[in-house]
């Protein structure tokens, strides 16, 4: 599955529609997060009740969400269509804080509305600010590197819109982790979930230090517990008796080839007798 990346699209006047032949970016990378934020416009009325506390005071306005997120560019990881100074691809967000004329009243500027998107995320407003900061300079003195914080606000509170129940299908081979917790050793982890062989469990998560688990850690203790033992073992016993047998009735017991038992549980054995 290709990595979805966040969008930034100019909207028409009524901030509803990307506005056709509007601009249209596509970030370098994706941010690291978005931080929104709601409020209310809640004032308290002049010469009331100032007991009242809570009650006296009055919603007068919609409410508005705010977005704030940081973009990054760097034109040395550019693997289409590099340029030389990193501002020729932050100037395509600069817009988006540009007044532009607004196309019913030619005399009145604002900045034009803007679409942020990334995967089911979206959101529609202006931009409120923008702060861009430049690094990495050439020998030549242009930059190369940039880092952009945006605050988009809409007068609103953002809805979420969801489609069906939320739930993840089951898949097959997939099992639940456990994070372990601040103390935790792996022997605890496994006994609190019923389970005894926590060596295998160990070698299974690749874990080193089974005594020491690091907080939040994620754990499969769904091992099964098994010895891993393979070969077989194989004893074999020749008797031989020769034509010119002794009238002697002793009978003697000689090593003939080998008699090794390996010290792993896979090795083999062999031995013969002989009467003589």
């Amino acid at each position: 599955m290709a990595l979805a990346k966040a969008k930034l699209t100019e909207l028409d006047e009524k901030f509803e529609d990307p506005k056709p032949g509007g601009q249209s970016v596509e970030v370098q990378f994706n941010p690291e997060l978005l931080k929104v934020t709601f409020a209310n416009q809640i004032v308290q009325p002049q010469g009331g009740d100032q007991s009242a506390g809570n009650s006296g005071r009055q919603f007068v306005g919609a409410g508005t969400t705010k977005l704030a997120l940081q973009l990054w560019f760097d034109v040395t990881a550019m693997e289409k269509d590099p340029v030389d100074d990193v501002r020729r691809l932050t100037q395509k967000v600069v817009f988006f804080m540009t007044p532009q004329k607004v196309k019913s009243d030619p005399k009145k500027l604002s900045p034009p509305g803007v679409q942020f998107q990334w995967g089911s995320f979206l959101f529609k407003g202006i931009v409120d600010g923008l702060e861009e900061s430049l690094e990495y300079f050439s020998p030549e003195g242009k930059p190369l590197r940039a880092s952009i914080s945006l605050t988009l606000s809409q007068q609103k509170i953002l809805e979420t819109n969801f489609e069906g129940e939320g739930k993840v299908p089951a898949r097959p081979g997939q099992a639940p982790l456990n994070a372990a917790k601040q103390g935790d050793s792996l022997q605890n982890m496994a006994a609190k979930n019923g389970k005894t062989d926590w060596q295998s469990i160990a070698a299974a998560n690749g874990i080193e230090d089974p005594m020491r688990m690091s907080p939040g850690a994620l754990v499969d203790l769904n091992i099964e517990a098994g010895v891993g033992v393979g070969g077989a073992f194989d004893t074999s016993v020749g008797l031989s008796a020769g034509a010119a047998a002794a009238p002697s009735l002793g009978v003697g017991v000689s090593q003939s080839g080998s008699a090794r038992l390996n010290a792993s549980l896979g090795g083999s054995a062999s031995a013969s007798l002989s009467l003589g």
